[in-house]
């Protein structure tokens, strides 16, 4: 503090302001140095508790964990609705529009993979697994349906996904016969093959085995494998006689003897068995229960078809008014191409040359024109204009 105030500084101060100077600087010397701040220390970290606490802290701690590990986003009243809506979309589509149907499995599916978005239980998000798998399935059939078979196939693999996460038995088998049956449709007939004996190595239960050995016999017997298609075709009435199981959602997902005997029909008419198609064909339509309007359609130009293979003309014609009456928006792709290639053997046909034949020519091609993928095609277009 001297060094702060020199000596000719002091000698101006007055007698009592230089005892002040005096004495404080004694005070200092006499204290010695001052040490350094310390600058403050960071908090301790809380001790971890002890004896009874530590056990009753660590509880406390699995309890709140507890409580949010079961908060749900779903419940089981909601995923038993989920799966009565997809068993009412399933039927529903056997008997209505396809687009109808598809823009109600959409907002459905929607649904269903917002929840899956969500937290809940494992067993809950399992069953929404199995939800959205079977509702992508819908939309992959109908989408092949409408002619749409890359979108149907897109749909196809994320139904798989679903499947494989879900680990459902039932719906693995059901979105393999899906896969099949665009293969089937897309000329992909190795790809269908494969996807149906898959879909039968899960051994599900209910109709699915039924449906999945008829399509392997449809593959084979476009590839011109007799033996196997019959050996095929015949797997599928064994497993039909031999299932004790129920189909769990139903409708498009079942296959009940109309449906089989839709396929065999068809399966013996390429094969060169027109008599057996032609008794598989009638018993169908006169005594087995509807099952849909596009399979009541495959069965009548089957019929038709055998009718032209033994040589009746106006057999087939009568045959093939019920299919000639559908709707335009009932006329799915797949019974399009079904009359498009009965037209195509009409015209190879013995009649072809007759007033009849080319009258039944005609019908089709306006048939094939106002089908459901036609409409597809213009909108489309009409869209880009």
């Amino acid at each position: 503090m001297e060094d702060i105030v020199d000596l000719a500084d002091r000698k101006a101060l007055p007698e009592s302001e230089q005892r002040i100077l005096r004495h404080s600087v004694t005070a200092l010397v006499a204290a010695g140095p001052q040490p350094l701040p310390v600058p403050p220390s960071p908090p301790a970290e809380a001790a971890d508790p002890s004896g009874q606490d530590l056990v009753r802290t660590a509880a406390d701690e699995s309890a709140a964990w507890a409580q949010a590990a079961e908060v749900s986003n779903v419940g089981d009243i909601a995923l038993e609705q989920l799966m009565a809506d997809i068993r009412a979309l399933a039927a529903d589509y056997l008997t209505q529009e396809p687009v109808a149907v598809f823009l109600r499995t959409r907002r459905l599916r929607d649904r269903v993979f917002a929840l899956l978005e969500g937290r809940q239980r494992p067993r809950q998000s399992a069953d929404l697994y199995v939800a959205a798998g079977y509702l992508c399935g819908l939309l992959a059939w109908i989408s092949s349906d409408l002619g749409c078979l890359r979108d149907a196939e897109t749909q196809g693999r994320t139904a798989w996904l679903c499947a494989d996460l879900s680990g459902h038995n039932d719906l693995q088998a059901w979105v393999l016969s899906t896969r099949s049956k665009i293969a089937f449709w897309d000329g992909r007939f190795g790809d269908a093959i494969n996807h149906a004996r898959r879909g039968l190595a899960h051994q599900p239960s209910g109709t699915a085995g039924v449906l999945l050995a008829c399509q392997e016999a449809d593959a084979w017997s476009e590839r011109g494998s007799v033996d196997e298609a019959e050996a095929a075709l015949n797997r599928a009435a064994d497993v039909r006689d031999t299932t004790t199981g129920t189909d769990d959602i139903g409708g498009l997902y079942s296959c009940p003897e109309f449906r089989r005997a839709n396929y065999a029909a068809a399966i013996h008419t390429r094969i060169g068995n027109p008599r057996l198609a032609l008794r598989e064909a009638q018993e169908a339509l006169a005594s087995q229960p509807f099952h849909a309007y596009g399979t009541t359609a495959q069965v009548c130009i089957s019929h038709a078809s055998t009718h032209m293979a033994l040589g009746s003309l106006d057999a087939a014609c009568e045959a093939l008014g019920p299919v000639l009456a559908l709707p335009p928006e009932h006329r799915l792709d797949t019974v399009a191409r079904r009359m498009r290639e009965l037209a195509e053997s009409l015209v190879h046909a013995p009649t072809a040359d007759s007033a009849s034949a080319r009258t039944l020519r005609d019908h089709i091609e306006e048939f094939c024109v106002e089908s459901v993928p036609r409409r597809f095609a213009l909108s489309a277009r009409e869209g880009q204009d």
